[in-house]
Formats: structure tokens, sequence, C-alpha cells
């Protein structure tokens, strides 16, 4: 099982930056994709960023341009730099890693599996 920790949400003003970090373990060997997720109260969670293992990155629309998913392999760390923030990027921030199929503990997933971190609270103020 991989294990997800996020870091580095906060609260900043309209046109700040935070940069969010994520720190893996466990089964890490087999993760394929990486990637950032948010949600909003009353809102789905959606895709923010991701970066894969060979290192191909996708961002949504509404941040490419502003946010940049890196990763390092050594420290076995994804990191969300965010800059020009705005209040409708206030959310609950998930780190996510896409594992490819195989034993998740005792449990054969023939599709793979996805893990999720608790989440770090990024708010921002007008």
């Amino acid at each position: 099982q991989v294990q997800l920790v996020e870091s580095g949400g906060g609260l900043v003003q309209d046109g700040g930056s935070l940069r969010l970090s994520c720190a893996t373990s466990g089964s890490t060997l087999r993760i394929e994709a990486m990637g950032w997720y948010r949600q909003a109260p009353g809102k789905r969670r959606e895709l923010v960023a991701s970066i894969t293992s060979g290192g191909s990155t996708n961002y949504a629309d509404s941040v490419k341009g502003r946010f940049t998913i890196s990763r390092d392999n050594a420290k076995n760390l994804v990191h969300l730099q965010m800059n020009s923030l705005k209040p409708e990027d206030t959310a609950v921030y998930y780190c996510n890693a896409r594992t490819s199929a195989g034993y998740r503990g005792s449990i054969y997933y023939p599709n793979g599996y996805d893990s999720w971190g608790p989440g770090t609270q990024v708010t921002v103020s007008s």
C-alpha cells in the first residue's frame, strides 16, 4: 500500500503563492502516475495537475500557466507550485498516486488502484 501525506497548505491573499508537497512511502515501486486534486465545499473533486513516471505533465485549464507540478524521485516527493492564486482556487488539495496492477496487501487489483493523502487546506482571500 502507498502512503501519502500532503503539506504546505494555508491562507494566502489573492495573487499570492504556495507550494504544496506530497511525501510518498510504502509500496511506491509500481506507481505509474501522481497527481494533485482539489475539492471545494459542495463541489466534485477535480484533477489539478498530474505527472507520469516518464515525466509527462498535464494541467487543468483553470490552472495552466499558474501551477507547476514536479517530482523529486530521490526523496519520493511531489510538489505543486501555485502562483497567482485566486479565491476560486480555495479548496482541500489531495495528493494521488496511481499504482499499476498488482497486490495491495493481500488483495489483487487487476486494474491497478489509487491512493490518496488526507488533504491539505488552501484558502485564498479576496
